[in-house]
C-alpha cells in the first residue's frame, strides 16, 4: 500500500476545501514545491497533487508547478480539470507519473476507456466522488451537487474490461472533515473489485485509519488535512 500525501493548489497557494466548497477554503500558504520536497525527504514515494484552479476553471494547467515538483524526484499523481487527451499529454510531458480523471470518469466512461487504451493503465487513475444514498454510493459531479443517475457499482461495470487499475473513491461527506475513512465503503470495494488498486480518499484523521486501509489491502491512502493540522507526521504514517 502506498501513502499519497496530498497538496491542493489554488492560484499557487496550498489550500484545503471543506467538502469541495470553494467558499470554504483553508489557506495553508507555503511553497508547494518545498512541501513536496519535505514529503520526499520524509520517505514518501508519491504525491497527490490537485490543481484546484483547473478544477474550478476547467482549463488552467499548472504545468510549471508539475515540472518543478517532478524535478525533486517524487512521483506525481495529479488531476483537476482534466478534459482532453491534450491535457493528459501535457501533464505527462511535464513529469506527472499518473493523471487523475474526475468528472469525465463518471459522465463519459467511454472516452476514459479510450484514454486507458491510448496512454496505458499505469498512467491513468479514475476518481469517483460519491454520496451515500440509502447506504448505496452514488457518483456525483459539478461540485458534488449533481448525482450521476447511476450507482458506483453500475458505473464500475463499464470499466470491467477496460483495463482500469488505479482508482480513488471519495466519500464527499467526509472530505476535509477529519471524520475518519468510510471503512464499510472501502471494504466493499476491496472485496468486490480486487482487480483495482483502490485509493481511499477523504476523511483520514488518525493513524488507525491508515492501519485499517492496510488491513483491507487497499492500493493506497490519500492524506491531506490531517498532515497540515499536525494530527500525525508523515513519518508516523509511513511507519504504519
Amino acid at each position: 500500500m502506498f501513502l499519497y500525501p496530498a497538496i491542493d493548489v489554488l492560484d499557487g497557494r496550498v489550500v484545503r476545501l471543506e467538502k469541495g466548497d470553494f467558499s470554504a477554503i483553508t489557506d495553508y500558504g507555503g511553497d508547494p514545491v518545498a512541501v513536496a520536497k519535505s514529503y520526499l525527504d520524509a520517505g514518501a514515494q508519491w504525491l497527490h497533487l490537485v490543481d484546484l484552479s483547473g478544477a474550478r476553471d476547467g482549463q488552467r494547467r499548472q504545468l510549471d508547478l508539475v515540472e518543478a515538483i517532478a524535478a525533486t524526484g517524487i512521483r506525481i499523481q495529479t488531476g483537476g480539470g482534466v478534459r482532453s487527451a491534450k491535457d493528459i499529454e501535457s501533464l505527462v510531458e511535464s513529469g506527472a507519473a499518473r493523471v487523475v480523471i474526475g468528472s469525465l470518469a463518471i459522465t463519459e466512461p467511454e472516452r476514459v476507456t479510450g484514454w486507458l487504451s491510448r496512454f496505458g493503465p499505469a498512467h491513468i487513475a479514475a476518481a469517483f466522488d460519491v454520496k451515500l444514498k440509502n447506504g448505496v454510493p452514488v457518483p456525483v459531479v459539478k461540485g458534488w451537487t449533481q448525482e450521476s443517475g447511476t450507482t458506483l457499482g453500475e458505473l464500475l461495470g463499464q470499466y470491467r474490461h477496460a483495463g482500469l487499475v488505479h482508482a480513488l473513491v471519495t466519500d464527499v461527506g467526509r472530505d476535509g472533515m477529519l471524520q475518519g475513512l468510510n471503512i464499510p465503503l472501502y471494504q466493499d470495494l476491496a472485496t468486490s473489485r480486487k482487480d483495482i488498486a483502490w485509493q481511499a480518499s477523504g476523511g483520514v484523521a488518525t493513524l488507525d485509519d491508515i492501519r485499517e486501509a492496510k488491513r483491507l489491502k487497499m492500493g493506497g491512502v490519500i492524506i491531506g488535512r490531517a498532515l497540515y493540522e499536525g494530527r500525525f507526521t508523515l513519518e508516523e504514517a509511513l511507519a504504519c
